[in-house]
């Protein structure tokens, strides 16, 4: 069948699967949400997006932090496929994460994702949406599939947040709870929880968040999901005063500043072994106090990006802190 008849085949099949949600959406009704009507229907990243009608119930999840919120929102059983995983699920979804196909370990392409038939693509990065990726939003659009991408990762002027707050991750929570109209009460009222019991360090340490690279670093900076966890336990990034969620920077400033500890970003393609090795084996950072006295701090690469995972990295980076000894 050529291509564009293919297409059309596909766009039809989910105009008819959205009509057939909409039909089963008035029969059996999904647990109340907390949001209004008119929540379901707001600007994401500069895309028009409409979710009053119908919950979707085939999703495509791109990038761990999407599909660990669909998880968290007991969601599970609405993700058809999943592509680009930045690493394993935690513990508690273990199980629900080990029934869903992987379409892809990078992103999709959009033939892929025509062949599952999904009514809603869940992307945690814009770049995810391309013509030589999944697809354009526009495009996707205009076959009846609907485009979600975390508002963390927003790029345009007037989207990005000014500097990544957690009242911005819990206002995703509510967004996507509203998108499939179901509660968000639980999963909101465990994440204060959590975050209000977590320590903040006194100190007055500073620190590297260290994501990648050798000859040129490239760290967490001053307006993203890194500066909001360092913020939360205590620690002064020493990256703070660049305006970027993550950012290229030198090791020249990093040797003046000499930070206090590191964190390393712990991926199963660059993992924190091999970023220790990058420090240690530099006559320039061999020297710095963290890096001669083993002061790093670990975090799994799925839980640097904002999510649903933010509070528990600050979590997790708090206990690791508190049992430095900086003697």
């Amino acid at each position: 069948m050529p291509r564009l008849s293919r297409i059309i085949v596909l766009a039809a099949a989910v105009a008819v699967a959205l009509s057939g949600c909409a039909t089963i959406s008035a029969v059996s009704t999904p647990s109340p949400s907390t949001s209004t009507a008119a929540a379901e229907k707001f600007d994401n990243c500069g895309t028009r997006v409409d979710f009053s009608d119908a919950a979707p119930k085939r999703v495509i999840t791109i990038k761990s932090t999407s599909t660990e919120m669909l998880l968290a929102l007991g969601l599970g059983d609405r993700i058809v496929g999943t592509a680009f995983q930045d690493g394993p699920v935690p513990a508690t979804w273990k199980t629900e994460a080990a029934k869903l196909s992987v379409l892809s370990v990078q992103v999709p392409s959009q033939e892929v994702v025509l062949n599952s038939e999904p009514d809603l693509i869940y992307a945690g990065w814009e770049s995810n949406f391309s013509a030589d990726g999944a697809g354009t939003r526009s495009d996707l659009q205009g076959l009846g599939i609907a485009t979600y991408v975390s508002p963390a990762a927003c790029r345009e002027v007037g989207y990005q947040p000014a500097r990544l707050g957690f009242s911005d991750i819990f206002r995703e929570i509510g967004q996507v709870a509203s998108i499939f109209h179901v509660s968000d009460t639980k999963l909101l009222a465990q994440q204060k929880s959590d975050l209000a019991a977590i320590p903040r360090d006194k100190r007055g340490l500073t620190a590297l968040w260290f994501s990648s690279g050798s000859s040129t670093p490239y760290v967490g900076a001053g307006i993203g999901a890194p500066q909001l966890v360092m913020d939360t336990v205590g620690l002064k990034n020493i990256a703070s005063g660049v305006k970027e969620t993550w950012t290229s920077f030198n090791w020249e400033t990093v040797v003046n500043d000499n930070p206090d500890v590191i964190v390393l970003v712990d991926a199963t393609w660059n993992t924190a072994a091999k970023k220790m090795a990058v420090l240690e084996s530099n006559p320039a950072t061999a020297n710095l106090d963290a890096v001669k006295n083993h002061r790093y701090l670990i975090v799994p690469f799925a839980a640097s990006e904002a999510g649903v995972r933010t509070v528990s990295a600050a979590s997790d980076l708090a206990t690791q802190l508190a049992r430095l000894d900086l003697k």
